[in-house]
């Protein structure tokens, strides 16, 4: 079984890309679980989804505690939310940010792999969202697709396009510009 958790704020599409990326493996002949964890329902207050994905039946229904890939889509939550808490020896976390990979690797403790994608800068380039608040979700399952390595670009395109109503080709451009420009630190 693979875990996943997204760590954003109200308004960046962190639930949404959760259940697009349960989507994705999905269409891939997994089993998969996707749900979020509200605290305070507005617009830019932290938010937590989850992502579970195996090749058999899920029975568990708790939130996830030991996931083996985070995704942040707001570095600012680095720093104060304990975004790694749980996170497995070796596991994968993917930072929207704009910042060198290297100076999230000092903010972080050791011990995981650091991916680096400028998702808001591609969510603005794709008019998604606005330049002061991009939606960034499918921006960053296009990074998460090749960081990982665990579902294909094609499978996030296609569940984008059945998964997501507006400015569907956008959306999917903007992943597919995310899986080419992800850096992993060193």
């Amino acid at each position: 079984m693979e875990e996943i958790r997204f760590h954003g704020r109200g308004g960046q599409g962190a639930v949404i890309g959760s259940e697009v990326l349960a989507h994705a493996f999905f269409i891939e002949g997994k089993y998969v679980q996707a749900f979020p964890a509200f605290g305070v329902e507005r617009r830019g207050a932290p938010v937590t989804a989850f992502c579970r994905v195996d090749e058999r039946p899920i029975h568990l229904r708790n939130q996830i505690y030991t996931p083996d890939h985070i995704v942040i889509l707001d570095p600012t939550l680095i720093e104060n939310s304990g975004v790694t808490e749980g996170l497995k020896q070796n596991g994968t976390v993917l930072i929207n940010g704009k910042r060198p990979p290297a100076d999230y690797g000092k903010m972080l403790p050791p011990g995981f792999r650091i991916y680096v994608v400028d998702a808001a800068s591609i969510a603005v380039r794709f008019r998604l969202g606005s330049p002061s608040n991009p939606i960034v979700n499918t921006a960053i399952l296009g990074a998460f697709s090749r960081a990982t390595g665990l579902l294909k670009l094609e499978s996030v395109k296609e569940a984008i396009r059945e998964y997501v109503p507006a400015k569907t080709e956008e959306n999917v451009q903007a992943a597919r510009a995310a899986f080419d420009q992800v850096i992993r630190a060193e």
